[in-house]
């Protein structure tokens, strides 16, 4: 088969640095992904450091860049581009396995830059086909029947999965959300057409799509028209199930039963469970409804502002095409967002499942991991300034094996157990964490911890809140229940041999302003614009344990600033990381971190460290993504790595007429959010 566009390798051109900053993130990446969450007070009531001189120091930084690095910053370029050759692969000495590659230096150009060594190709873009009879893609003449049979649009999680051919896998993909501007020639956001609307619509959601693998290098290709490929859209029918599956709180005038749903939103996070389905968490899904003014009753309006629901119209108008997202006219509907959601990506003809008993908030992932008795435990995150860490411990044990028997067992597991949030507890003097990012005494940001049931099947364990209201009103719950307020907690990951829990916390500029939460020591630094990488370790190492120790493994930023903290390892060796977002780790257990909103002005990126040893801590970073665009889904296999580049050219002002991006299809094209995979070349 012929390379696809982009399957090729370059260098990076000898350009000046730049001399100008950027932003963390444009106002359209603001306004599309998240409703401008930002520039709204939380619902839970510095400058940026010069780019060029972060670079310089990057460059320079002994061990790490040697040998004249040169940064990628054509404004326009699409090449996929390669890092300089000669950078150092560790700090001295072997790297750790898994990690001998040449670091990447930031930069902002239009491309996907890799080590040197190493070969890319495009898998798959927005629009391509999938389905059998699936037009190709046109980005003059899109239609929502056209984009329900091709891929979805700003690709985050992903899964690949064994499949059931030889040589071939299943790759699953979200699709968190849409940005109208850039996807439609002659949009208007105040008027947008039916046919607009429904095409978003059928963009939003999931793919199933099996993929060839090569042999010989780390390509894929999507094998269009097969039977197992799968689009989920916004209009997909899913089943309620668990504990509030029929509550009165679900209830709409389209569905009285409570118990079915049309689609899914927003989808960001996911996990992979033992038993081979697919779970994907629904994240900023308030901004897609609009008038929650016309909702008078206190109770209710209170709910509705815990969780961010606009009280004018929604950035996208939706509400003018379905009553659904019109809160006035279906004020429980937004009840019916907000859940993580299990698919067998096996059965194209299986109906996806909602599963209220992991609660309802802005899911960020929901990553597994047994107990020491074989139950199923969860680590979720709420993605929100002053939000919370959740935990979901099964009542019933996995069943191993593939028998029906088993399989039908462990689709329950899900429905029936405990939902916990964390509380956290330092220990080091109050007066030791001054929010300016300094160690305490004793050396590190750790302490204790514990988690608090908020309730089992249909017993509640918060006073005044029954069941059913702690699973649609999670954030409410955890109000009551006295959590930590956290730094924007996304995606949570176990570690697959120590068991221990990785959580990235993104960022939170709000962190000590007037009326918001102080620093503590699991968020210690005030108007904290670089995220941290927290480390939780079970009592026992048991996931089934209501208490843990925690630390801080990294603080995040430019090394050369005193507020960063890389678990003790010398600074002077280590890549800048700014907004962790997503985390995976390889076969080899080092913990493989993809940055959303970098706050030091390159382009973010996808960055590896281990998590332990003497290179404890030494992170270095592997690829960037494109201009505008941010890093998601990271997979880690021996033979390759996979990422997407999610919303490439979402920068303010642009538009699909005049595009910030030409990524991946170059000259005379709108920018295509699209999975990348990765592979080294030189043996």
């Amino acid at each position: 088969m012929p390379d696809q566009p982009g399957d090729r390798t370059g260098r990076s051109a000898d350009l000046p640095l730049l001399t100008s900053h950027n932003t963390a993130r444009s106002a359209l990446t603001c306004r599309y992904r998240c409703g401008d969450a930002c520039s709204h007070d939380a619902p839970n009531r510095s400058l940026n450091t010069y780019f060029g001189d972060v670079v310089q120091r990057a460059l320079s930084r002994r061990g790490m860049l040697k040998g004249g690095a040169v940064l990628a910053l054509a404004a326009g370029g699409t090449t996929l581009t390669a890092a300089p050759a000669g950078a150092a692969a560790s700090s001295g000495g072997r790297p750790p396995r898994g990690l001998d590659f040449e670091v990447v230096a930031p930069n902002t150009a239009d491309a996907v830059t890799v080590p040197d060594g190493y070969a890319q190709q495009v898998v798959i873009r927005w629009g391509d086909p999938l389905l059998p009879g699936a037009p190709r893609f046109d980005a003059h003449n899109q239609s929502a029947e056209a984009q329900a049979e091709q891929f979805g649009y700003n690709a985050d999680y992903m899964a690949l999965l064994d499949a059931p051919r030889r040589g071939h896998q299943l790759l699953v993909v979200n699709h968190e959300y849409t940005n109208e501007e850039i996807m439609f020639f002659g949009y208007v956001p105040a008027t947008p057409t039916r046919e607009q609307v429904e095409t978003a619509w059928a963009a939003h959601g999931l793919t199933v799509v099996l993929v060839r693998a090569d042999d010989r290098s780390g390509r894929l290709w999507p094998v269009v028209g097969d039977a197992l490929n799968r689009r989920i859209t916004a209009t997909t029918p899913i089943r309620f199930t668990g504990p509030a599956a029929g509550s009165d709180l679900l209830k709409t005038q389209a569905d009285p039963t409570g118990r079915t749903v049309l689609g899914t939103l927003n989808n960001c996070g996911g996990g992979i469970t033992p038993w081979g389905t697919v779970l994907t968490g629904e994240e900023n899904f308030n901004q897609y409804f609009g008038n929650a003014a016309a909702v008078t009753d206190p109770v209710a309006k209170a709910r509705l502002a815990r969780y961010g629901l606009p009280t004018g119209t929604s950035q996208r108008k939706w509400e003018r095409f379905d009553d659904r997202f019109d809160i006035g006219k279906e004020p429980q509907e937004p009840n019916r967002f907000g859940w993580v959601v299990e698919i067998d990506p096996y059965d194209p003809t299986s109906t996806p499942r909602k599963r209220t008993a992991l609660g309802r908030f802005k899911h960020e992932a929901a990553e597994p991991r047994l107990t020491r008795d074989g139950r199923v435990a969860l680590y979720m995150g709420d993605d929100e300034r002053f939000d919370y860490l959740y935990k979901y411990v099964s009542t019933k044990a996995y069943k191993k094996g593939d028998s029906r028997a088993a399989r039908e067992h462990n689709l329950t597991l899900l429905d029936e157990g405990t939902l916990y949030v964390a509380k956290f507890t330092g220990d080091s003097p109050a007066a030791e964490i001054d929010g300016t990012g300094k160690l305490p005494s004793d050396g590190e940001f750790d302490g204790s911890g514990e988690w608090i049931p908020l309730a089992t099947g249909n017993v509640s364990h918060v006073p005044g809140m029954s069941a059913e209201e702690v699973y649609v009103f999670t954030r409410l719950a955890g109000d009551k229940a006295g959590a930590t307020k956290m730094d924007r907690p996304e995606d949570v990951e176990p570690h697959p041999t120590t068991g221990r829990v990785y959580v990235a916390l993104t960022n939170n500029t709000d962190r000590g302003a007037a009326g918001k939460a102080g620093p503590d020591e699991a968020n210690p630094r005030i108007g904290n614009k670089h995220g941290h990488i927290l480390e939780l370790e079970e009592r026992r190492s048991d996931a089934a344990s209501t208490s843990f120790h925690w630390r801080l493994m990294l603080v995040c930023g430019d090394p050369d600033d005193p507020s960063t903290y890389f678990a003790g390892f010398d600074k002077n060796q280590v890549s800048p990381i700014s907004c962790p977002d997503n985390v995976a780790f390889d076969p080899h257990g080092n913990l493989w971190i993809a940055t959303d909103g970098n706050a030091l002005g390159s382009n973010d990126g996808l960055f590896a460290v281990p998590v332990k040893g003497s290179e404890r801590g030494h992170v270095k970073q592997f690829l960037t993504v494109p201009k505008g665009a941010e890093t998601c889904g990271p997979i880690i296999t021996e033979d390759r790595v996979l990422v997407a580049a999610q919303h490439p050219g979402e920068l303010t002002g642009a538009t699909a007429e005049k595009p910030a991006s030409l990524w991946p299809d170059g000259p005379g094209s709108i920018p295509r959010p699209s999975v990348v995979t990765v592979w080294k070349s030189r043996r």
